[in-house]
């Protein structure tokens, strides 16, 4: 399997690209900036992008979504984030923008499978109402991409409009904690961690 993380962008964006094997399709998550270095790590591979997936709509980890010519998939309760430059924060922080492409719209448990991939749906409002993790079902398992949950040491960051601690706090006990311990998490910034290591250490979840 490839799985390759490139930090993109001033917020230092994890995007990843996963794919089954060399030349095979590829999922795009959270393509925030910088389209080229995006696209060397496809090139390297001879991967095809198929799909993006936002793990939610700030404007940070979408700003790429239109340079692949695919379907972009985001958490319904975050696709007007996606239309609207006030609610993605792009207006505010940057240069105006919205999605222009096809939008697919995501719902809690969701399988999404694509040639030999197989990553399910975990709803985690908090950070946005419709912020999301992506559990990996195959070709491996043990693996989970948390977005702005979950970090090393961390949490996403609740003081923006339509954010909420409790439920932020509430997402990362009963969803993510209740995986295993040795779940590999891969975050929308920073480092790796993992599931027992953030129970253990993450003093921003009681």
């Amino acid at each position: 399997m490839i799985l390759e993380s490139i930090s993109v962008g001033p917020m230092q964006v994890n995007c990843y690209i996963l794919a089954l094997d060399i030349g095979k399709d590829a999922i795009i998550i959270d393509p925030g900036a910088e389209a080229q270095k995006i696209k060397a790590v496809l090139d390297k591979y001879k991967l095809n992008p198929a799909m993006v997936i936002n793990t939610h709509g700030h404007y940070d980890h979408i700003g790429c979504d239109d340079k692949f010519g695919v379907d972009v998939y985001v958490h319904i309760q975050d696709l007007a984030m996606l239309l609207d430059a006030q609610l993605n924060f792009s207006a505010v922080f940057s240069l105006a923008y919205t999605i222009k492409s096809e939008i697919k719209t995501l719902e809690d448990k969701q399988d999404i499978k694509l040639d030999g991939l197989e990553l399910v749906v975990i709803h985690l409002p908090g950070h946005t109402p419709g912020g999301i993790g992506l559990l990996m079902k195959a070709p491996e398992t043990g693996i989970v991409f948390t977005g702005d949950t979950l970090f090393y040491q961390g949490v996403g960051r609740t003081d923006l409009p339509q954010g909420s601690q409790p439920q932020l706090e509430k997402s990362i006990r009963e969803r993510l904690f209740v995986l295993p311990n040795q779940t590999k998490v891969y975050p929308g910034h920073g480092p790796e961690t993992t599931i027992g290591s953030e129970k253990s250490n993450n003093s921003f979840v009681d």
